[in-house]
């Protein structure tokens, strides 16, 4: 748990919502962010972040209609997050789930930044996912810093996707580095019986010297994650194959390994696929694209097994900024732990 626990500095003041319905003299310094004010006209604002100059456009356009939340209020809260979100977004090719009319409208996933990336941002090209064509590549987008995640949210990208792996100095892509189990429940099971199967996959997963941690999807269900080292890039499918199909011949009355929807009533599907390095999952920290402005939140063991209703695992972005003063990154194992100390996986 060495890092685990680490405290972040508190998160910045508010800044980008400060920008709404305000007239801002050119020079303007936001808050404590390392953000300016460089320009102002009728279709948004100049700022430079972090030395990057970015315009901001429609920050009063409200995203979330329950509850009135803005883009800029989405900007303001990843600015804040900053300190947090950024190490799980480092080195990782990022695909967006944007909504630019809202969370009430169609959404698309958008991998490709080469369209439209300013020239500052890191993209890196790589095999198109499932093609067999070495010359099918997109250019992804990697977000490096604060400038590189607010030019994500500006794009009304609240939802940030990842995969499980890195990327190494050549631009290569790197064998994965993290172990996850999305977990998720088929109607009318919850939440909470995600919690009872989050806890059989951390107890089995130990019997194996492995370490877990959960954070909720910020939807349905939750996820459990372990920092792992591997030699080849089909390790933690295999591996988690048999952890899911091991749990569900030991509790076929909770869960189910197999994705067909109709196996699923009532249990938790333990979803292994998540690892296939073709796929991503939501990044901790992440908004999600709900009816309220919910958050990918990392929990404590001591949450989880106190979970008896899906409200105890729900947070919204204030609820996050105040969880960080108080536990700090709960998931800072996942990319604190120096490679050589991460146990290889076993096999069963």
């Amino acid at each position: 748990m060495a890092g685990c626990l680490a405290r972040l500095a508190p998160p910045v003041a508010p800044t980008w919502r400060y920008l709404l319905g305000r007239s801002w003299p050119i020079g303007a310094t936001l808050g404590r962010a390392a953000v300016t004010v460089v320009g102002v006209g009728s279709d948004g604002v100049i700022v430079q972040v972090d030395g990057r100059l970015l315009r901001l456009s429609h920050l009063g356009k409200v995203l979330y209609p329950a509850t009135g939340f803005t883009k800029g209020e989405v900007i303001d809260y990843y600015t804040r997050i900053a300190p947090a979100i950024l190490p799980h977004l480092a080195d990782r090719p990022l695909t967006l789930r944007r909504y630019p009319d809202g969370v009430v409208a169609e959404s698309f996933y958008d991998k490709d930044a080469s369209r439209h990336a300013p020239d500052w941002l890191r993209v890196v090209r790589l095999p198109t996912p499932g093609s067999s064509k070495a010359h099918d590549e997109i250019g992804y987008a990697v977000v490096d810093g604060l400038a590189a995640l607010v030019w994500a949210a500006n794009l009304a990208g609240l939802e940030l996707h990842v995969p499980q792996w890195t990327i190494g100095p050549g631009n290569d892509p790197q064998t994965p580095d993290l172990l996850v189990f999305d977990l998720d429940p088929g109607p009318p099971a919850t939440v909470v019986e995600c919690a009872r199967v989050a806890e059989m996959v951390r107890d089995l997963l130990a019997q194996d010297g492995l370490e877990c941690h959960a954070k909720t999807s910020g939807s349905k269900g939750l996820q459990v994650y372990a920092a792992v080292r591997t030699t080849d890039a089909k390790d933690t499918s295999t591996y988690a194959r048999q952890v899911a199909e091991r749990l569900a011949a030991q509790r076929p009355d909770a869960v189910v390994s197999r994705m067909a929807k109709a196996a699923r009533r009532g249990k938790v599907f333990v979803d292994w696929s998540q690892n296939n390095p073709a796929k991503t999952t939501v990044a901790p920290y992440s908004l999600r694209g709900r009816e309220q402005p919910t958050v990918s939140t990392p929990v404590t063991w001591h949450e989880v097994a106190e979970c008896g209703k899906p409200a105890d695992l729900v947070f919204t972005t204030d609820a996050v900024l105040r969880r960080m003063q108080r536990h700090g990154d709960l998931f800072a194992d996942l990319y604190t732990r120096p490679q050589k100390q991460r146990p290889l996986l076993p096999f069963r």
